[in-house]
This record gives structure tokens, sequence and C-alpha cells, in this order.
């Protein structure tokens, strides 16, 4: 199928997918899903799935790689081969560690670093199924299972990625609207509020979809946070209960 054969609107004017274009697609998270982790959650935002784990604080080896005022983070991002329709060849490659090292830093500026001096924190992503938005979704369950591990933390990091695509700005961006759309913004915030830890663009646009597009998916961030808090707070009510 050729760029000019896409199709990203029905003629309804909603998306292939039913969504309206400020609607982010149907999320679920989990805490609590892995046993051997300190922290763990599962994130699933329309058919993109993301596994993160948190092992830490702990000491940290090699020791040159210590920081005698901070604890330093150690982040995996990992594609399963299984998690697109071309089975990608098993493996760390130079794009899963792009995006781990954004992840990294859009995670750093809410944990508590300075409270865990020489010792490093694992922060692992796994991707199990891949529709668009792998990096947001991983930023979202990577922030759940800190939480999840006990890991002091000025707030919750909240993730989504705006687009355009056929001209117009939508939220939450599928698999077909990133690779066949205009372009695509990816940001992170704290607490769903205004500290941005991260903003990407990829692609060409005016500053009128600039504004566009970061104000969508900033509602997009406060919704996921909402979210976010409620699931840790259904596992600890579950847990007071017992």
């Amino acid at each position: 199928m050729s760029e000019e054969e896409v199709q990203f609107f029905q003629e309804d004017g909603t998306r292939m997918d039913g969504r309206e274009k400020s609607e982010v697609r149907e999320t679920t998270m989990e805490v609590g899903v892995l046993d051997e982790a300190d922290g763990s959650a599962m994130v699933e935002t329309g058919n993109t799935r993301v596994v993160a784990s948190v092992f830490g604080p702990q000491e940290l080896h090699p020791k040159h790689l210590q920081e005698s005022d901070r604890a330093v983070i150690k982040m995996r991002y990992n594609m399963a081969p299984f998690s697109v329709d071309d089975r990608m060849r098993p493996g760390p490659n130079r794009r899963a560690k792009e995006i781990g090292l954004v992840a990294k830093r859009a995670l750093e500026p809410a944990i508590r670093l300075e409270k865990f001096p020489t010792a490093g924190i694992d922060i692992s992503m796994e991707v199990i199924e891949s529709d668009g938005g792998t990096r947001v979704t991983g930023i979202n369950a990577a922030a759940l299972a800190l939480a999840d591990a006990g890991i002091p933390m000025k707030g919750l990091v909240s993730a989504c990625a705006s687009g355009v695509v056929d001209g117009e700005v939508v939220n939450d961006v599928n698999g077909l609207e990133d690779k066949k759309g205009n372009a695509d913004v990816p940001i992170a915030v704290i607490n769903g509020g205004d500290e941005i830890t991260l903003l990407q663009m990829d692609g060409d646009l005016t500053k009128q979809q600039v504004d566009e597009c970061l104000s969508m998916a900033k509602k997009g961030c406060e919704s996921l946070y909402e979210q976010q808090r409620q699931t840790l707070i259904e596992k600890y009510e579950s847990i007071r209960q017992e």
C-alpha cells in the first residue's frame, strides 16, 4: 500500500480504530505481576503491552560506576522477537539502547536518588506486544514498578505520545499512525502536572501543531496518571483488607 492509499480516518471523522482525535486508547494497569522482582507492573494500551520490573536499591557493581551522592539507574529496554509482525532478531540493538536512555532520563527527575548513595537501581522494560507508543507505555509501567518497589519518588511519571496524521493532530498514536503519519510528539510529566521530564519530536510540525500536540498529550498524561494512582491505591487497599 502506498503512502497516498493509507487511510487514517473514517467517514464520520473518527480514527480507524474508532477513537476520537483526542482520545487515548483503552488502557489497563496492574502492579505486582512478578514475584521475584522488588517491584513490577504491566501496562496494556490498546494492543501495546509492556512489563516493567525493578530491582534495588542494591550494591552497584562494578564499584567504579558508583556515585558517592546518589544512586545510579541501570535501564534495559527490550522488544520481544514476537512483539511485532516481522519477527525481530533477539538481543539489544541501537534503537533499544536509545529508547532505554530516553526512558531513564524521563524517570530520573522523579526518583529521590540522593537517598541511596553508591547504590544501583535496575529497571527493565520488556515489550510483549507492540502497536505504537512502546516508549511511553514502558515509562508508565516503569513508574508503577518503581512505586511498587517502594522507591522514594517526587511523584509518578506519566507519558503519552500525540502526533499528526493526514494533517490532523491526534492523541496516543497507534502503530499505523506512528509509522505512516506525519509526526509524533511523546512527552512525560510528573504527577500529571506541568513538570515535563520528556519531550521529543519526530517529523515536521508547525508551531500551532506543536502547541496542539503538547496540550493534547498533557491531557492524556493527566488521565493516565489518575489511572496509575488508582491502580496503586487498589493494590494496597486489597492488602490491608487481607
